[in-house]
């Protein structure tokens, strides 16, 4: 009925009896066709030449010249005509030819002028289906069974029915264009596909064998048709790529349009290898590609919507990487053909997609911390847990490529050293300027400078080696050189701190509390550089050592300071040390050890190493003021009573210093036998034991000198040439076996603080005067009257 209607007929006037008996079917063409089946006799010859059997057909109709079909009244100029329309029943009417997009057109240009000349078309179909029915007669009636026939003797077998004749096969229509794109528009695609195939290779044999190309020339047959398979394939691919989208998008789609969409793929694999290089239409590249771009298109909608900043969105990115893979390998992967390696092409164009959407974020002027998190993601979020997690075999050409250039990455890093020593800078010299401006106030104040000035730093020198070691190197050697910068301005402003007039004028223990303060600072920027140094390149090393000595002079600098106040202090309680009454009351050395005790509590506010360095720093010096009037030659020990009472006195005062500086945990020990050395070398009476004493006193502190054992000597009374001579030997052959000339650290030194006078100088005068002239007589100092005479005992000659 489909082509009747095309006609102008109406299925309401169409004659149901002694008619043309179309059948109800969906394939029009399969109804005209096969009405030639049904005839069962002829009727004579048409006028066309053809033979006229009892039931005409719509193809004997196409070859009647007597009744042309002439435009009906009223058909509008260039609406299809008679010749078109035999044309197109030629070729529809055809058993085995496929309909084109072009007849497919011409029907809808067909029904289109039937609007205008309704009743002048419904008129000429009346007088057509009447020609109809003269032609064929009568209905033609059943033969009935003769009597005979229906009535079987008894005994006698029932006749055999007829051989029935198989039919033979009828032959499968292909399906038109129009039916192929519904098939397309309906998701089977696998079918549609193989239709496809079907029609280019009918187009494929039009053209002669050659491969197909582009459509020929509107008018010819195999131009249309390759038109044809052009236009059915640009409609199936945008349904396979339409589906790849929606089976990422959610689980609306099951396994099946998927495996359709693989066997698709393997279809054409095949066919391209029939078509030749040239002529390959390559669906496996375009499906890659269609997968990249629905991995582009899920990665950009993640991204906007996420919140803080860039790390937010890399967050966001992981989450749908992590979802999205997770769909592909557990639903999408399995359906398709194993061959085509799914699971790989998906991953391949997931890692493409964030390669191009990172390349864009790295290309724009991020802030430090983006750029931090930018780095960190690529180097170290992405590998582990987005591709630590996946199968990597499933991969058939190898590992997957970096998502940035390694100049791209170089340039990251480089923009990140630069800003990290620009910002630095100009907070590590904020930091000090307002610690300063509290050093000279009297209000109670604790200092963080040194914590302020690490967390600065190591806010960037931990999370530079998280990114990369190389990395970390380069930011720990750039925070180390500006951290060697700082501390040589901050030695400077400590400097003028203490150099200030007005500073000293604060209250004593203000200025003991800021000195402990800056004092503090040193250990915890001192680790840090240590650190910064491990960590950084070879070529780190000036940059510590300049921060070290930066720190040491600072630490100095406020131990000498602080060590200068508290011995002003205890100047009084030294000067009386060395006296007779000395020998005889403790007064001196308590007042000194209770001074000592007690500023040693305001001290212990300061950092274990800091107040260790300063309580050997006391130790030392303690004693060194301790020893000095006795080289000063204040007691003359002219008998062996009196060389007995110094001797025990010295013992007595070393025990309770000793005692002092342990209880303030001094480590240095190396000074507790100096004073008992001193004591026995007074003690002794004999030469050989005093020469085994002071060679032992000259091992155990290098920086003593012949000058120092000759002023024991002195203070013992002994004068006498020989054995003095034989004592001093000793001295000078240990001085010249140990190396003498070298001079001791400053922290071991001892005797190299104490001085001694001059010796006296014993001179022959008849000897010397005889000959010096006379005129050089006369320059000779002399003695006035009344002049006092000199404190220190006079030396037997």
């Amino acid at each position: 009925m489909p082509i009747l209607k095309s006609l102008g007929v109406a299925d309401s006037k169409v004659p149901r009896a002694g008619t043309l008996p179309l059948r109800s079917s969906r394939n029009p063409f399969e109804e005209v066709s096969g009405l030639e089946e049904e005839e069962a006799g002829e009727l004579g010859t048409l006028p066309n030449g053809t033979s006229c059997h009892r039931r005409a057909t719509l193809e004997k109709l196409a070859g009647l010249a007597t009744f042309r079909l002439g435009r009906a009244p009223g058909r509008r100029a260039g609406s299809p005509g008679d010749g078109q329309l035999r044309s197109f029943l030629g070729r529809v009417l055809t058993p085995g030819i496929r309909r084109s997009s072009a007849d497919f057109g011409f029907l809808a240009r067909l029904q289109g002028t039937r609007a205008q000349g309704d009743e002048q078309a419904a008129g000429e179909a009346a007088r057509r289906l009447a020609f109809l029915r003269l032609g064929r007669g009568p209905k033609p009636q059943p033969r009935r069974a003769s009597l005979a026939e229906r009535v079987v003797p008894a005994g006698e077998a029932a006749p055999e029915p007829p051989p029935k004749v198989p039919e033979p096969p009828k032959m499968k229509e292909p399906l038109s264009v129009l039916e192929i794109l519904s098939l397309i528009q309906q998701r089977e695609l696998a079918r549609a596909d193989e239709h496809i195939l079907e029609l280019e290779a009918e187009e494929l044999a039009s053209s002669g064998g050659s491969a197909p190309g582009p459509p020929k020339a509107e008018g010819a047959g195999g131009g249309r048709r390759a038109r044809d398979v052009a236009l059915l394939y640009e409609a199936l691919q945008r349904e396979l790529w339409a589906l790849v989208r929606e089976t990422l998008a959610g689980p609306g789609l099951g396994a099946g349009a998927v495996a359709q969409l693989g066997q698709v793929l393997v279809q054409e694999e095949a066919a391209d290898g029939r078509r030749g290089p040239e002529a390959a239409r390559k669906l496996r590249a375009r499906w890659a590609e269609a997968v990249a771009r629905a991995a582009r298109e899920r990665l950009e909608a993640a991204a906007p919507g996420a919140t803080g900043g860039l790390a937010g969105q890399l967050e966001a990115l992981r989450g749908r990487l992590l979802e999205d893979l997770g769909v592909v390998r557990g639903r999408l992967a399995p359906s398709y053909p194993a061959g085509l390696g799914a699971f790989g092409v998906y991953l391949r164009g997931y890692h493409g997609a964030l390669a191009e959407w990172i390349g864009v974020a790295a290309r724009r002027r991020l802030p430090l911390a983006d750029r931090y998190a930018l780095l960190h993601w690529h180097n170290q979020v992405y590998p582990r847990e987005v591709l630590g997690l996946v199968d990597m075999v499933a991969l058939e050409n190898g590992e997957l490529g970096p998502l940035l250039s390694p100049g791209t990455l170089r340039g990251l890093e480089d923009e990140c050293v630069t800003d990290v020593k620009a910002q630095t800078r100009a907070a590590l010299l904020r930091v000090l300027q307002e610690d300063e401006e509290h050093w000279a106030s009297t209000e109670d104040w604790s200092s963080g400078l040194a914590q302020d000035v690490c967390e600065l730093l190591e806010e960037h020198t931990e999370r530079a080696p998280r990114i990369s070691q190389e990395f970390g190197e380069r930011m720990a050697y750039c925070c180390l050189g500006g951290l060697a910068e700082f501390l040589q301005s901050f030695q400077q402003r400590v400097e003028r701190f203490h150099e200030n007039p007005g500073v000293r004028e604060l209250l004593p223990d203000t200025y003991i509390s800021r000195t402990i303060s800056l004092v503090n600072c040193g250990p915890p920027l001192r680790a840090l550089a240590e650190r910064l140094a491990r960590v950084g390149p070879p070529e780190s090393e000036p940059a510590r050592e300049a921060a070290a000595s930066a720190l040491e002079r600072v630490t100095r600098l406020c131990h000498r300071i602080l060590t200068n106040l508290l011995f002003q202090e205890l100047q009084p309680h030294f000067s009386k040390l060395m006296r007779r009454k000395w020998l005889s009351s403790s007064e001196a050395l308590d007042g000194i050890v209770g001074t000592l005790g007690a500023k040693a509590l305001a001290l212990r506010r300061m950092q274990d190493e800091p107040y260790q360095a300063l309580v050997a720093e006391l130790h030392r010096r303690a004693l060194v003021e301790y020893v000095r009037p006795l080289f000063r030659g204040r007691l003359s020990c002219g008998s062996a009573r009196t060389r007995n009472r110094v001797a025990g006195r010295l013992r007595e005062d070393a025990a309770q210093l000793q005692r002092l500086f342990r209880r303030l945990e001094s480590q240095a020990s190396w000074l507790d036998a100096v004073v008992p050395r001193l004591a026995e070398v007074l003690h002794l009476e004999d030469t050989p034991s005093i020469q085994m004493e002071v060679g032992m006193l000259v091992r155990d502190y290098p920086d003593i000198r012949r000058k120092h054992v000759a002023a024991l000597l002195d203070i013992r009374g002994l004068r006498h040439t020989a054995t003095r001579h034989e004592i001093l030997a000793v001295a000078r052959d240990l001085e010249l076996s140990e190396g003498g000339a070298l001079s001791p650290p400053r922290d071991r030194a001892f005797f190299a603080d104490i001085p001694v006078p001059r010796p006296p100088f014993c001179l022959s005068l008849p000897l010397f005067l005889g000959r010096l002239p006379l005129s050089r007589l006369a320059c000779l100092p002399r003695r006035r009257p009344g002049s006092p005479s000199p404190s220190r005992p006079r030396a037997q000659c």
